[in-house]
């Protein structure tokens, strides 16, 4: 990054800025970018999985360059493990209404009538299984580089009401579109919800653009990155290729954000009751073995 200085001192020479002809021989692995949040109050970028520069505490200004017209859906079948290997998701859907059809894992045909958008399907029987997600692509205020990150939502940053110019990210655009704006016309400020009890966050218009921020979203918006930033997981982005671990027992909800319960309804199906049979004796310790996906 431009703001990165990786001299320890610098020497009383005159120097050049060389063009190497070894640069492109130099395997990084995954370039991609995206800015993450996390529990303790910062957001931080990084690249190819690792972390660049230092966190950012409280609040960051970005400027949106491209995002899906739908909210997507993301489900995983197996606990979060701190210690384990990233995995891609077992099922995920762009426009929150099919799977995707590289989805290694697809719970059904759609999303309104999939098991997992039930309520009680989640973890403890709380919530839904499979998530709420917004992946936007954006510019980072005063980067003058152009570098495109992606960054996520996950339901509690999403729905509900805004108070005064300050909004969940839906209610954000709407607030926007309704006064003459829309999110790449303004530098939004994302800020965490210090009164919420799990990471939230809110938005909220900081600014009109100069000139050369909108240039830097005109060719940003145009080079086919921002497209792929929308929709790529967090763990694809990361450059993980790992398979989802395969569920060996009922369903559980997981997600890289911290543990949430589902803002918007699901479309509710009925539900035919089974045959009566013998109970089985209840698992009294199976709670206590699900566990919940927090993202740092």
């Amino acid at each position: 990054m431009s703001n990165i200085t990786i001299f320890e001192e610098q020497s009383g020479f005159a120097t050049v800025k060389r063009e190497s002809r070894l640069a492109d021989k130099i395997s990084s692995g995954s370039s991609l970018r995206r800015i993450q949040t996390n529990t303790n109050g910062t957001f931080k970028r990084i690249v190819g999985g690792e972390q660049i520069g230092k966190a950012v505490p409280h609040e960051i200004n970005i400027i949106v360059v491209d995002m899906l017209k739908e909210v997507s859906r993301e489900y995983y079948a197996s606990d979060y493990d701190p210690d384990g290997r990233a995995s891609l998701p077992d099922c995920w859907s762009p426009d929150g209404r099919t799977p995707d059809a590289k989805a290694p894992n697809r719970q059904g045909s759609g999303c309104a009538s999939c098991n997992m958008n039930i309520d009680g399907s989640g973890s403890k029987g709380r919530g839904k299984a499979c998530r709420f997600k917004r992946r936007i692509a954006v510019l980072v205020e005063g980067d003058p580089t152009g570098d495109i990150y992606q960054m996520s939502f996950a339901a509690k940053s999403l729905f509900g009401k805004g108070v005064g110019n300050e909004h969940p990210f839906e209610s954000y655009c709407n607030y926007l579109k309704a006064n003459g704006e829309a999110p790449d016309t303004v530098v939004t400020k994302v800020m965490y919800d210090l009164d919420a009890d799990t990471l939230t966050l809110k938005f909220k218009a900081v600014r009109h653009l100069t000139q050369d921020e909108s240039d830097l979203i005109d060719v940003a918006f145009t080079s086919g990155e921002a497209q792929r930033y929308i929709q790529l997981t967090t763990s694809e982005v990361d450059g993980t290729k790992a398979q989802p671990v395969k569920a060996i027992a009922a369903p559980k909800a997981t997600m890289f954000d911290a543990p949430e319960e589902e803002e918007a309804e699901p479309v509710k199906r009925a539900v035919k009751k089974p045959p009566v049979v013998d109970a089985p004796v209840e698992d009294k310790n199976l709670s206590d073995l699900l566990g919940e996906w927090a993202e740092d």
